[in-house]
């Protein structure tokens, strides 16, 4: 299910399709539906509530000298050139790797709404990480992550959602907005590490208890039973 964001409404558009499970690409948001499938379950990090564990500390620990910067939407050569190595390593099989430059461009520069690209630099002001961010009225959507494929002993993509709840909540936002997690799915299962978190089912934001996420028979999210909720922007 896609719809075009566009049009002085589009930062309260995107607003409202956000709390009702929607993603956004470009100037699009979208939702997953799949025949026979629901799979594909919205995941937002309750910010305010969050607690450390003590792996996550030890990534901050380990990623001490790592900084980072909120750019504006501009895509890069050097972004791109870490982009590639990431794709090639991480997904080598999947169309992202076979993005040009004018590709990855446009996935950074097309948004019609508040987004920022935060870079990662280590103490060499090295860039070693991106995460394509957009600004919500109740927190922030990590659009798209991409890291140095060489230092996975830092879990780089781990810092990254840390320091999207750090400035959540600075902001005073109560959100971080995952996308989509997919108990099934090895790549994106670990989203669910990230407590406490909610789920949308059944049109309703639900706190994701140990029952849920080790349940053999995950649940799904019934698209038709997600209305997308009327708040402000």
């Amino acid at each position: 299910m896609v719809t075009e964001l566009t049009g002085a409404d589009a930062d309260a558009l995107h607003n409202r399709l956000s709390r009702g499970g929607f993603r956004r690409s470009h100037n699009i948001a979208y939702a997953p539906v799949c025949a026979g499938c629901r799979s594909c379950i919205p995941i937002r990090i309750v910010s305010d509530r969050f607690r450390q564990s003590r792996t996550h500390r030890r990534i901050i620990a380990a990623n001490a000298g790592l900084r980072a910067y909120e750019m504006p939407p501009r895509a890069t050569a050097e972004q791109f050139k870490l982009f590639q190595r990431y794709q090639q390593a991480r997904h080598g099989e999947g169309d992202m790797a076979g993005m040009s430059f004018y590709d990855y461009r446009a996935m950074v520069e097309d948004t019609p709404i508040e987004t920022w690209l935060v870079e990662f630099r280590d103490g060499a002001d090295e860039l070693v990480g991106a995460c394509l961010t957009d600004r919500l009225a109740d927190g922030l959507s990590a659009v798209y992550s991409f890291f140095a494929p060489d230092l996975t002993r830092q879990s780089l993509g781990t810092r990254s959602i840390l320091w999207l709840v750090e400035r959540t909540r600075e902001l005073g936002l109560p959100y971080v907005y995952l996308g989509y997690w997919v108990p099934e799915s090895p790549k994106m299962a670990y989203k669910a590490r990230f407590r406490p978190a909610e789920i949308l089912l059944g049109g309703t934001w639900t706190e994701l208890t140990d029952s849920l996420a080790a349940a053999d028979d995950p649940p799904s999210w019934p698209l038709h039973l997600a209305p997308v909720q009327q708040c402000g922007p």
